[in-house]
């Protein structure tokens, strides 16, 4: 097994959550070193705690999670498989997310009142999501119907989303999707405005390179009928001609980890490695997406990976902690990391052993700590959408 990744430098500690910056962070302090990921008290602390708990407590853990976290996860996978996977243990009187703040949000939606779901960090957001507040989408929505163009659009958020925008979604006759579902997600909502033919457009929510890349390489739409809707500026930058004329509606976000990936990583690799498959995200620029050979959700991703010839070489466009645990589960392969920096989920890696163990004492002792709570309305129209995405047909078992 060949492995190419490179150890972070002293400036990107702050990115793993290992240092802050009060001006630009919100949350939990965090001072110094983190404790070793090896700490035998630590991961003692967590056993015992999670003894104690026994079928009270259930803990999910993202895939883009440290290994000091995923080891003591029931379930691990991407957010809404976690979020379902909650929603089936209605016997747990706590559902520890070991993810980040949205993940749990959908978690609350989906689980009963009587459970209590705990995010181990309150610091732990996600900066995609972030960039799309129900303010700014409100007021875009506004301009659209100014504009006369809001009756014949359908809003479609990315699961990586506040439960706020998810109920902008179920208020407006919108749908949320994942990163497997997307094409199967437009597809039903170009049909609620004429068909994909027609006139009709969606606004699609958080990330603009998801939308593009299942817009142009699923369902056949060129470059040009993609616009980013800029929050910051009127018609969010675009002429009133552009808006028309727009089939899809891009929100101007993006994710900090897989936007970082450029085509000259793609040519450098397969430069350097002939043969090489290149296997990326559909959150990476449409540059890179259409350079790659692959291209699919985690977990898809995860399944490739499995089912891949041994003695094949890969590089792999996500995140770098995901990255590191397909390559020690495949030394059959030879597997490489697609950016030469630091590349791990800031926000992600906030969870870390000591906010677990923090967490499950505190559950042990009889205190329930940062319990994430949606209200009645947020989760009534969230789950509306929710629900429709469920409603949607079958996935496609090559993307899933």
């Amino acid at each position: 097994m060949t492995q190419t990744f490179h150890e972070p430098s002293p400036s990107a500690l702050m990115l793993l959550g290992e240092r802050r910056d009060p001006l630009s962070e919100r949350g939990v302090d965090c001072p110094g070193d983190l404790p070793a990921a090896s700490d035998p008290d630590l991961v003692e602390r967590a056993r015992a705690a999670k003894e104690a708990l026994g079928d009270r407590v259930f803990i999910l853990g993202h895939h883009y999670q440290r290994d000091e976290v995923i080891q003591f996860a029931d379930v691990t996978g991407d957010s809404f498989k976690l979020a379902r996977d909650a929603a089936a243990r209605p016997e747990a009187e706590f559902i520890v997310f070991c993810g980040v703040h949205f993940m749990a949000e959908s978690a609350d939606i989906l689980t009963g009142d009587d459970q209590a779901v705990v995010l181990p960090d309150m610091a732990a957001g996600c900066s995609m999501a972030d960039m799309a507040n129900i303010n700014q989408v409100d007021d875009a929505w506004a301009q659209l119907e100014e504009a006369g163009v809001a009756s014949r659009t359908v809003p479609v958020t990315y699961m990586n989303s506040t439960a706020a925008i998810k109920a902008f979604c179920g208020a407006h006759g919108g749908v949320v999707c994942t990163s497997s579902n997307a094409e199967v997600a437009l597809r039903w909502a170009f049909d609620q405005v004429g068909g994909v033919d027609g006139d009709g457009k969606v606004l699609f929510l958080p990330d603009q390179h998801l939308g593009r890349n299942t817009a142009v390489l699923q369902l056949g739409m060129e470059l040009d009928d993609c616009i980013v809707w800029d929050p910051r500026k009127p018609l969010g930058g675009n002429t009133p001609e552009a808006v028309e004329a727009a089939r899809m509606i891009l929100w101007k976000g993006h994710c900090s980890v897989h936007g970082r990936f450029r085509r000259a990583h793609v040519d450098r690799f397969r430069a350097e490695v002939p043969g090489i498959n290149v296997l990326v995200h559909p959150e990476c620029a449409h540059e890179v997406v259409t350079a790659a050979d692959f291209v699919g959700s985690t977990e898809y991703i995860i399944k490739t990976l499995d089912a891949a010839e041994p003695g094949s070489s890969w590089v792999i466009g996500t995140e770098l902690n995901l990255v590191r645990r397909l390559a020690n589960a495949h030394p059959d392969k030879e597997i490489h990391f697609l950016e030469d920096t630091v590349c791990f989920c800031s926000t992600m890696n906030r969870i870390d052993l000591p906010h677990l163990v923090w967490a499950l004492e505190s559950l042990a002792a009889g205190e329930v700590p940062n319990r994430i709570v949606v209200d009645a309305e947020t989760q009534r129209l969230a789950k509306v959408a929710l629900d429709q995405m469920l409603a949607l047909p079958a996935l496609n078992p090559a993307k899933d």
